[in-house]
């Protein structure tokens, strides 16, 4: 199908993604020069549809690209922070930091509680009247190539294609869109940032890139548990003092909470699994009682960038540049990227601007290479490079301690003990062999405030045509029953948030490996039947975690047709 004609349209930028950092670039670039043409795809169904965030929002680039924004009377940013909380949690008591004790970084006073979601819903309709085009429905799936190596522009994902890769009857070839320049907003391990960190060695010299997984339940809660502004983070309890995980419940309005939890993926054991992990985080005394008589509405999951300072890949390539969080530019221990995202997207949007100004299409934008780690971005990235590698390495009583010590020296002096330290290992390379592990016994769903993973994926309005080529790529089945199962004891049917895959037997029964599997693995594993790794692609709510923490890199994840995946409201 490589030879397939395909029609192209003609811009002066082309931006992948409808997130905050594709949606600011294209306001900044209209409001710098309104007669440039500028389209941006979005692979959700529409505009906000894949955006999932905790979300508190630091104004700072909200205010830089739209400094009248607080006059408006429709605006996203209805809930002010006002009460802001850090616990360590046991297994029955939580304990109070005092917030003397916390970085000044850490204050979220002046920030707000959001569902980013209908932030880019809200800075769409701005983009659209200053006469961006948006594609909602439309997946990049390619990119294109000048002569001399240099990006051109993408190729949208073919519709209607049969399982077997061939052309259906209702067969729509993609489309090329072509411009002077392309920049790539997918946010965290998008597809197409891949290709061109590995086509250009983006990332060499820097240390490798780190994820965690957060998963999301957005609920209604009675107005007596209600405390609108309040904000409350935490870490310890479920979760090992070994493994890095942390949890957030933000009050929005209209008796709306939002409660996540985020597993670093660099976590040993393959048998954790952060969806049932996040269910017993609920079931604590100190944050059970807000859910108490609660409905749960929403439910989503979606990799997070945290590899920081030291992981951010070069910015530049050849045609185009990285911006937000496909860059890597998140905050860890602030749990925010969106404010870096706007301010990244308004860096490129000057560079990308007076390129184009100069008559200039296709080149290297190098400048902002240079410039990016002088800015706001820079500052606010560099005083917390060494919170997760401490975290990693002492664990998490000693290594946040000494990570807020880190960060006080840093914002104090400008200086740390520690210099700059690595990362070590990528994600997918920490996971140990079950040999060496014990299963985890965890306790079934209750269905009230526990719930299982089907039913979460049904709330997230996830939908995939089956009869499409697999979106989930394996490219090895022979080394994912080796390894991955024999091996690793099957981590997949844990690590996935939605019920993506699983390991049955030659009848289809599942075998043992799954959330809470009693079989310890490895060296048992040799004796049992062939085992058939089985992918229930429609399930996918495109978190993207089975491409990073696959201890093979055998998994690779590619869009699946656009429009497809989940449709998250509010979230």
């Amino acid at each position: 199908m490589s030879e397939i004609e395909r029609e192209s349209m003609e811009f002066d930028v082309v931006i992948v993604g409808a997130g905050p950092a594709g949606l600011s670039a294209a306001i900044r670039l209209k409001q710098i020069n309104p007669e440039l043409s500028v389209v941006i795809l979005e692979k959700g169904a529409e505009v906000g549809a894949h955006i999932l965030s905790g979300a508190v929002v630091d104004p700072i680039g909200i205010d830089r690209l739209l400094p009248e924004w607080r006059k408006e009377e429709d605006h996203p940013f209805r809930t002010p922070v006002t009460d802001d909380r850090f616990l360590v949690l046991g297994a029955r008591r939580a304990i109070r930091l005092p917030n003397f004790l916390m970085p000044p970084l850490m204050n979220n006073h002046g920030n707000f509680i959001v569902s980013l979601g209908n932030v880019c819903r809200w800075l769409a309709v701005k983009a659209e009247a200053l006469g961006v085009e948006i594609y909602p429905g439309f997946a990049a799936r390619d990119l294109v190539f000048a002569d001399g190596g240099a990006v051109s522009g993408v190729v949208t994902g073919d519709m209607g294609v049969e399982r077997d890769g061939t052309p259906g009857p209702g067969f729509q070839p993609g489309m090329a869109l072509m411009g002077k320049y392309v920049l790539i907003c997918e946010g965290a391990r998008g597809s197409l940032a891949k290709l061109l960190i590995a086509r250009y060695r983006l990332d060499e010299g820097r240390e490798p890139g780190k994820y965690g997984i957060g998963l999301k339940e957005l609920w209604q809660v009675r107005p007596e548990n209600h405390r609108p502004g309040l904000v409350q983070h935490s870490f310890g309890w479920p979760l090992d003092m070994k493994t890095g995980g942390g949890s957030f419940l933000y009050h929005l309005e209209d008796n709306q909470v939002a409660v996540g939890f985020v597993v670093h993926l660099n976590y040993k054991n393959p048998y954790i699994a952060p969806f049932e992990e996040f269910q017993r985080f609920k079931t604590h005394p100190a944050i059970r009682e807000t859910f108490e008589g609660a409905r749960r509405i929403s439910y989503g999951a979606r990799a997070i960038t945290e590899g920081g300072w030291q992981s951010v890949p070069k910015l530049s390539f050849p045609g185009g540049v990285l911006v937000g969080c496909a860059a890597g530019l998140v905050n860890v221990p602030r749990i925010k990227g969106s404010h870096n995202a706007v301010l990244s997207a308004i860096l490129a949007a000057e560079h990308v601007a007076e390129a184009i100004a100069a008559g200039r299409a296709n080149d290297e934008l190098s400048a902002i290479e240079d410039a990016w780690r002088s800015t706001d971005i820079g500052t606010d990235l560099r005083k917390v490079r060494n919170v997760k590698p401490l975290w990693s390495r002492f664990g998490t009583v000693v290594g946040i301690g000494l990570g807020g010590l880190d960060m006080w020296l840093n914002t104090l002096f400008g200086v740390s003990p520690f210099g700059t330290m690595k990362h070590g290992k990528p994600d997918h390379a920490s996971l140990e062999p079950a040999a060496g592990h014990e299963p985890i016994a965890y306790p079934k769903p209750d269905g009230v405030l526990t719930f299982d993973r089907l039913s979460s994926v049904f709330l997230s309005n996830t939908n995939h045509e089956e009869n499409q080529p697999n979106h989930l790529q394996v490219r090895d089945m022979e080394l994912q029953e080796r390894s991955e199962y024999r091996i690793f004891s099957g981590p997949s049917t844990r690590y996935c948030p939605a019920g993506v895959y699983e390991w049955v037997d030659a009848d289809g029964n599942a075998l043992a490996g799954g959330p809470g599997a009693g079989d310890k693995g490895g060296e048992n594993r040799g004796a049992e039947a062939d085992a058939r790794f089985v992918i229930n692609a429609q399930n996918c709510v495109h978190c993207k975690t089975c491409d990073i923490k696959d201890p093979n890199q055998n998994i690779n994840w590619v869009p699946p047709q656009g429009g497809e995946g989940p449709v998250y409201p509010n979230m």
